[in-house]
């Protein structure tokens, strides 16, 4: 069974998470993923650790499934045209160079679409390419930081905090996989091909979602809430008799729900709690009568109860303890690929479940230069040209 997107092919000369990510997705739709990395170095994210296993970096096995690798000297004026060559056979570019560095290099999409008019390029910056920080580089931590998000994580009383994943980067490299479809679509629809832009600032400003809202429709500041929630409550975590959980009481017939489980039906009759507006104006008293009825019985009392009730809730897992999770097996998150240095290799699995064309778990990530030589007798190279190439520095 072929994937959606067999037949595309793209050219991924993007490096760390963004782009990474993004053509990983595509890969596991099925698309063929050309990974072009520096031909001394590779991928940074190849010497990110510990832990390593075999050698092999954690970090880069974890955006790189699904592609092959190509390493290419871009410096070099025959690396270009090995460039080139690639991109006349592909459908996509994938980049995060700092903006203007390709076109600086005559390898940006206005040169190259003159060669490939069909071409789509998608271009990764920190900042976009225009505006007063265009030149910037842009990495996740400080885009966390300058898009509002740190100030609201954390507790109120303490220092902003980022978040535990290179979140900035991650949404970035969702919403340039969904840019990439889009132009697909408008290809098929078309003939043309053309050039997205995607900043890593104006993703993160994005996914502050109800938060920009409230500040756009309210002109008040967010703050910090820890736990909490803006708008609804409670809606937070709470400590039951062995550790954390958290509740999300998302209305008020969920309150009335939740107040019987808890054995105090009357909450949900008192005035001061009776609808979302009340109970948010009146945290201060809702919130310790809460605390100490959720402190008398375990996390897994409570799951028990609080499902039983249609109360949504979960407990705070450790990595360990959700990759551990039933439901996470059942939904095949954790999947196992062959590998040729590492045995039995565990990656995260695609949360994206097609019943027609079903991702596949086609590739390994592959080796450093694994395919370099395969792709370009490919593409036309002799054997003698290709160790020319490698004798030169070109490969």
């Amino acid at each position: 069974m072929k994937g959606a997107l067999d037949g595309i092919r793209i050219i991924d000369v993007s490096r760390v998470l963004a782009g990474p990510f993004c053509s990983m997705i595509l890969g596991d739709l099925g698309a063929e993923v050309i990974k072009i990395e520096h031909y001394k170095t590779g991928d940074e994210t190849r010497g990110w650790g510990p832990p390593f296993v075999n050698g092999e970096s954690a970090y880069y096995l974890c955006a790189n499934r699904n592609k092959k690798s190509i390493s290419l000297n871009l410096k070099t004026e025959e690396g270009k045209e090995i460039f080139r060559k690639l991109v006349s056979t592909g459908d996509v570019v994938v980049q995060n160079f700092k903006a203007g560095t390709l076109e600086k290099m005559d390898l940006g999409y206005e040169s190259l679409k003159e060669m490939n008019p069909y071409l789509i390029m998608a271009s990764i910056t920190g900042f976009g390419t225009n505006g007063p920080y265009k030149d910037l580089p842009g990495y996740d931590y400080i885009i966390q930081a300058m898009s509002g998000l740190m100030s609201i994580t954390g507790e109120p009383d303490g220092s902003p905090v980022k978040v535990g994943v290179a979140i900035a980067d991650v949404i970035t490299g969702l919403y340039t996989c969904i840019g990439i479809l889009s132009a697909l679509q408008y290809r098929n629809k078309t003939g043309e091909g053309q050039e997205i832009d995607i900043s890593l600032l104006d993703c993160q400003v994005s996914s502050l979602i109800n938060v920009a809202s409230n500040y756009l429709c309210s002109g008040v500041t967010p703050q910090r809430l820890g736990n909490q929630h803006p708008n609804i409550a409670p809606y937070q975590v709470f400590s039951a008799k062995d550790g954390d959980l958290v509740v999300a009481v998302g209305n008020d017939e969920q309150f009335k729900r939740f107040a019987a489980a808890l054995g105090k039906p009357d909450l949900s009759h008192m005035e001061e709690f009776i609808h979302n507006k009340n109970r948010l104006e009146n945290k201060s008293k809702l919130i310790p009568i809460i605390d100490e009825l959720l402190s008398k019985k375990s996390k897994k009392e409570w799951k028990d109860i609080l499902d039983a009730a249609d109360i949504p809730n979960g407990p705070i897992n450790t990595v360990q303890e959700m990759f551990d999770d039933p439901q996470i097996r059942a939904r095949e998150m954790v999947v196992e690929m062959e590998h040729p240095s590492i045995k039995n290799l565990k990656l995260t699995g695609s949360p994206i479940k097609l019943s027609k064309s079903p991702v596949k778990m086609r590739h390994h990530p592959p080796m450093f230069s694994e395919h370099t030589e395969t792709i370009l007798e490919q593409i036309g190279y002799h054997p003698e040209e290709i160790a020319r190439f490698r004798k030169n520095n070109i490969i």
